[in-house]
Order: C-alpha cells, then structure tokens, then sequence
C-alpha cells in the first residue's frame, strides 16, 4: 500500500490518500472502509447530451467524484471494492446527491475521509503501509532457475520478489556455461533475499527446493551476505529451515507450510499464533469450560473483572455497520490490552477466523475459573 497524504486529528476526524499496490491491499481497503465514510477518487460517469435538432448522444468521461459511502461490496476474486453512495460535493456532471457507484482497484489513488479514525482503523493502516513488520516468516521457494520470495504474515503471503532466468544447459564440455548460469541466478535471488528479509524481524525462513538447490542456495547466500558486510551471525543462522519442495513456483509453498516438519517449526510464530490459541480455546472449553467463554455479554463481563489471558477475535466484527457494535469491540480490545492481555485479531479469509465466527466472533481465554459467568444470559445473537 502506498500513502501519499494523511491528515488525522486527535479527535479521529481526518483523511488519508491511499493506492493499492498489490492484491492483498484490497483486503486491507476493504476492512478500512465503513458505510458513512466519505470516499474521494477519479471515476467514470455516462453523460447523456442533446442537440438542438432532439437528437441525443453519449459518452463516458472521466470525473473526480465525492461520495458518502451506503453499500460496500467487495470481490475478492476480482480484486475490485464496489462503493455505492450519493454525490456530496458539487460537480459539473453529477448533481448533489445523485447514486454513482465507485470502483476501487489496485492502481487507483483514492481519498478516505472518516469522522472517527478508531485505534482498530490506525492498526489497520500502519499494517498496511509496512506489512513486513508483521511477517515473522520468510520462505525461498526455488528450483534452477526460478525462485520466489515470500514474507508470511497472519493475513496473506506476499510475494516479495519472482527471479526467473534461463539457466543453460549441462551439456558435454560446456558445464563451464551451466556453472556460470547458476552463479548468476543465485547471486540474483541472494540480492532479493537480503533486500527484502529483515533478518532481525523474522523468526523463520524456510527455504524449499527439489534436490540440492536448496543447499546450493544457502551456501551462496552465506557468501554473499558476508561478501556485503552483513554476515550472518549464529542466531540467524538457526532461523534458517531447508525443505523439500515440488518446484520453485509460489503455490508449491502451501505443500511446504502443510509439512510436519515445518508446521512445529512455525508453531511460535504469528502466522501459527491463531490457530494455537484457538485450539487452546477449544481445548479448554471441554477440560476447563469456567476458564473459557465466548460472547459479547460473558466476555466484557470477565474483562470488568481482569480475568482476560488472551482475547480471540474476527476481524468481521470490526465490519459491522452499525457504530455502536463496532465501538463497543474497539473498546474491549482496547481494554484487554491495557491490562497486559494478549489480542489475536483473526482474518476471515483464514480457516480459523471462520471457525472463531461461528463462536459469535469474540471468545476469551481468563486467567482464572469464573464459575458464575455461566449464570450471566446470552443475547439472542449470541446463542
């Protein structure tokens, strides 16, 4: 994500002018934008004119349009954010409170104008502005001549970098050639790896490949970490996790991060971090169910109390269209975190914050059994 302004109050009122950059900058746009929220961009507009004879024609032009947003609807597929409201600003083409609908895409620089920017909203945006400060995963998937760079965070895989280069071929007295080939490509790939890994962020990097390359690779890029005065010292060096993989393509990574191996590896890292403390949840919901609750009602009863270890929850919660619902869990994550209680935040385009919403969304792990919480009612919703 790229900002090119922003301008926020102390009293949340402000503006932001964002551009997507990568596909996964729409899910962040997506979990930004509220209905009520004023949206600024270029768009296109349909202008139907008529001629003095009554004979009418059109054309499309280019406009730049304010509107106070009514309907979101996002496609993840298409990457698109479809944003429904009426006109607020004067306009030589749309007139005041006309419908006009605007598209969001990557590549398209926007405005976001909100009367309240939430600390949820300020988390939101940071992380999208430097997503490599929440990846604490790197992966190299290669094969010769094609490598793929990736940062693992709990939301999406980005990729970092894609190096592809012909490597020539084995051939009898020409291995000189081939030789100088992959000498090449991983001096190109080293140069990707140590521009794009913060090696002091990251606590795992998992390097995946068919055969030796792998090895070939890590050998390399020792050299050439050393070579540019950045020498790996021993603890980076155990954060490093060579594996088998089926290619150097970006899709053979989902095999790799489904291996045993490298599953207990990532087993303390945040990618894995949602996924431990709701089975965790789970677990304690069947052997210490007085330990365990899920709800709004029971939870912000146990956070009066400062019984909260650890909060779970969806970040579709953040989604909600009425202020208020969304107020009142900015509120409780606020809380929690104030008296030194863990937050995990789940995506729902992850499994697990599917999982978490069908346990209303908002689930608590406390610090000690409240056996009386389960006298407290549930709301409708909840149940």
């Amino acid at each position: 994500m790229k900002q090119f302004k922003r301008l926020i109050e102390r009293d949340g009122n402000g503006f932001v002018v964002l551009m997507a950059e990568e596909a996964e900058d729409m899910w962040h746009i997506y979990n930004l934008i509220r209905v009520g929220d004023v949206i600024k961009a270029s768009t296109i507009r349909k202008v139907v004119s008529e001629t003095s004879t009554g004979t009418t024609s059109s054309q499309r032009v280019h406009t730049m349009l304010t509107i106070s947003v009514e309907t979101i609807d996002f496609d993840p597929g298409a990457q698109e954010l479809h944003l429904k409201g009426r006109n607020i600003e004067e306009n030589d083409i749309v007139k005041l409170g006309a419908y006009h609908t605007i598209d969001i895409e990557p590549n398209r620089k926007f405005t976001l104008q909100k009367t309240e920017w939430d600390s949820i909203d300020i988390e939101r945006l940071n992380l999208s502005l430097d997503p490599a400060q929440a990846a604490d995963v790197a992966a190299v998937v290669l094969h010769e001549g094609l490598a793929n760079v990736c940062l693992i965070t709990p939301a999406m895989t980005l990729t970092r970098a894609k190096i592809d280069m012909t490597i020539p071929r084995k051939r009898k007295g020409f291995t000189n050639q081939h030789e100088k080939g992959l000498e090449k490509f991983y001096e190109a790939v080293s140069a990707a790896f140590m521009r794009h890994v913060n090696l002091q962020v990251v606590k795992c990097v998992i390097v995946a490949s068919r055969g030796f390359v792998k090895d070939a690779f890590y050998q390399h890029l020792q050299a050439y970490a050393d070579a540019n005065g950045k020498k790996l010292t021993t603890e980076q060096k155990s954060k490093f996790l060579l594996t088998h993989s089926s290619s150097g393509f970006k899709h053979a990574l989902k095999e790799v991060l489904e291996t045993p191996q490298v599953a207990a590896r990532l087993a303390d890292t945040k990618a894995q971090g949602e996924v431990k403390a709701l089975n965790h949840f789970l677990e304690l919901l069947s052997t210490e169910p007085d330990r365990a609750f899920y709800g709004y009602s029971h939870v912000n009863h146990a956070n009066q109390e400062l019984a909260i270890e650890t909060l779970l929850v969806a970040d579709s919660l953040f989604r909600a269209q009425n202020i208020e619902t969304r107020r009142k869990y900015v509120k409780l994550v606020e809380s929690v975190r104030e008296q030194n209680g863990k937050v995990h935040i789940f995506s729902s385009m992850h499994v697990s914050g599917e999982q978490l919403a069908q346990l209303t969304g908002c689930a608590a792990i406390l610090r000690f059994p409240m056996p009386d919480l389960d006298d407290e009612p549930m709301s409708d919703e909840e149940k």
